[in-house]
């Protein structure tokens, strides 16, 4: 007898759980964290209030026990966390109902990938993906706006091909008028390197990103830009719930995907979860309130019992669609939490 928790009222699955290990990043992205909002004088979590590794491991043990197959970890930048490994290898002990290991998989900037990608792969991460938003150098440093040099994240880029942490996958969130030149370079740069771009729609996530609809490309543009030059076919998604659309070169070199938030939503397939830094579960991208789940975890009185049942009722209760009522809804929802804090 499965011991899953029970489906959404859309009737989807518990299956990924993402989990924000820390809300703090080197970088300044404008679409993430603009410099004029998250300046020196931010107030960032203070450690009190954030999760400790011991009850991230406990919340995904009780997940996985309900469902949960993947777990990715993200943030901020979590490569910022100090002992990450330590957090991937308590993650990696877990396996699920049928006995089958939980995959691990970690989104970065790439930043510390290059000195870290081996202690990660040996901790047991699967798999990484990596943020990189152009290939021109004045381009990439302009859109981190901390001036981080391009070359150290293709570095990390190669360091996690050579770990083992395949497939790597590059994501490029790509705004019109900002670096909508740079899809057809990215494309050509990673073709035939076993590396996996997926091109994003520049999305409505947070309050503070300037986000206007003026500047989203839709993915069918960007798929037929690449098409017109190195031709692709659409391919099968790998799994139910696969936030990105497959498209594979057919000369075999390879593949690409796009994420089409904006333009196609997939709310129907949704089956992840978000725990923020402070313990917060959320049940979309674009919420604009978690549950807390740290008041629980830190009360000698609750057990995993009582978290197994406050996970499920929370999913039970989830009927979450906003991209696919972004039209109604207006252009933007005031409110919503960023993605510094809940992980991409």
């Amino acid at each position: 007898m499965s011991d899953d928790v029970p489906a959404d009222r859309l009737g989807r699955p518990l299956r990924d759980l993402r989990i924000s290990v820390t809300d703090r990043c080197n970088f300044r992205c404008v679409y993430c964290m603009p410099k004029e909002v998250f300046g020196r004088d931010y107030p960032f979590l203070p450690k009190a209030e954030i999760l400790t590794f011991e009850e991230i491991v406990r919340v995904a043990r009780v997940a996985v026990a309900h469902g949960v197959e993947k777990v990715r970890l993200t943030g901020g930048e979590p490569l910022l966390r100090r002992g990450i490994e330590d957090l991937v290898a308590a993650l990696a002990q877990l396996r699920t109902a049928e006995g089958r290991p939980v995959d691990i998989a970690l989104t970065t900037n790439g930043s510390a990938l290059a000195v870290m990608a081996r202690s990660l792969k040996d901790a047991g991460l699967s798999r990484v993906s990596v943020s990189l938003d152009s290939l021109d150098p004045d381009r990439f440093a302009a859109m981190n706006d901390v001036d981080f040099p391009l070359a150290r994240v293709l570095r990390g880029i190669e360091a996690a091909q050579d770990a083992g942490l395949a497939p790597v996958k590059v994501n490029m969130v790509v705004k019109r008028g900002t670096n909508d030149a740079d899809i057809l370079p990215m494309a050509r740069h990673f073709k035939g390197t076993g590396v996996i771009v997926r091109f994003i729609e520049f999305m409505d996530v947070g309050a503070t990103n300037g986000w206007s609809m003026d500047e989203v490309l839709p993915s069918a543009e960007v798929v037929a830009r690449i098409d017109a030059e190195l031709p692709v076919e659409a391919a099968a998604a790998s799994h139910r719930g696969e936030t990105a659309t497959r498209w594979r070169y057919r000369d075999g070199a390879g593949e690409i995907g796009v994420i089409s938030s904006v333009t196609a939503a997939f709310c129907g397939t949704c089956t992840r979860a978000r725990l923020s830094t402070d313990g917060k579960l959320f049940t979309c991208l674009f919420a604009s309130e978690g549950h807390d789940l740290r008041a629980l975890l830190r009360d000698p009185a609750k057990d995993d019992g009582d978290l197994a049942a406050a996970l499920g009722g929370i999913w039970a209760a989830r009927g979450d669609r906003y991209s696919e009522l972004r039209s109604s809804l207006g252009r933007r929802r005031a409110g919503r939490i960023e993605m510094s804090y809940i992980g991409g």
